[in-house]
């Protein structure tokens, strides 16, 4: 006897894959929509349209809620807000997203760095450090949290704290390009040239893509070895060497 309760099962399992493609499909057109709108948001971020900036980031929280870069991206939109109209209310909404950042990224470089701004801007620059080693805790062996330990310290004038921290950051990772970036304008800064000269090109050797980098190591090159001029122009001057910049332009904010 044919069992109508079997046949049921049965077309309920067919069409279960099915159901489960749709959903997937469904999720991952959001995730591209949310993408979408992240960067339309950014370029009107980038236009000063910070309003349009703010509506396209909403939607693109609507459309991933999970996804820590929409959150980020609208936290970044209200500090700049409250920063320039001296809102206290855009700067608590800009605190709240960062955290709500942090939530669905708990490694969130860019989070960390806006919350930590922020908080040293509003006076709390003692929330803002132990934020930051909180971060280095949880991650002990990135080089991370150490390179924004550094930058905060270095902003404070803590230039020795900075170094200690930037030292700690490229015994874990040697090939830190922001670790070394950030050492070089310290050596640079006591005076060490050299030395600087030495570490930026160490960093733009681990990461080509620093233009302000560049810049630094050709202003230094020429500080420390200028170029001799002959009385014929067309002739080759003795040991010349040329560098040549590859560097393109960042393409975030």
């Amino acid at each position: 006897m044919y069992d109508r309760r079997l046949s049921a099962n049965w077309a309920a399992r067919l069409r279960s894959p099915a159901l489960f493609v749709a959903v997937a499909l469904l999720a991952a057109g959001c995730r591209v929509a949310s993408h979408a709108q992240n960067m339309q948001g950014v370029s009107f971020y980038q236009q000063g349209r910070y309003q349009e900036a703010v509506q396209n980031f909403e939607r693109a929280i609507a459309n991933s809620p999970k996804n820590a870069d929409g959150y980020y991206n609208l936290a970044a939109t209200y500090h700049k807000l409250g920063l320039v109209s001296h809102n206290e209310n855009e700067l608590k909404q800009a605190e709240n997203l960062y955290n709500q950042c942090l939530d669905r990224d708990e490694n969130n470089r860019d989070c960390y760095r806006g919350l930590a701004v922020l908080l040293a801007e509003e006076g709390r620059s003692d929330e803002a450090f132990h934020l930051l080693e909180g971060w280095g805790a949880k991650y002990p062996s990135s080089s991370a949290p150490k390179v924004e330990l550094a930058r905060l310290s270095e902003e404070f004038g803590r230039y020795d704290v900075a170094k200690s921290h930037l030292e700690d950051a490229l015994q874990s990772d040697p090939h830190d390009a922001r670790a070394l970036a950030a050492l070089a304008r310290l050596k640079e800064r006591s005076g060490n040239q050299g030395q600087a000269l030495a570490v930026y090109q160490r960093s733009l050797w681990n990461n080509p893509n620093q233009p302000e980098v560049a810049a630094r190591i050709s202003s230094l090159q020429n500080t420390l070895h200028p170029p001799s001029f002959t009385s014929n122009p067309d002739a080759p001057t003795a040991g010349a060497t040329r560098t040549v910049n590859t560097n393109p332009a960042p393409g975030r904010y």
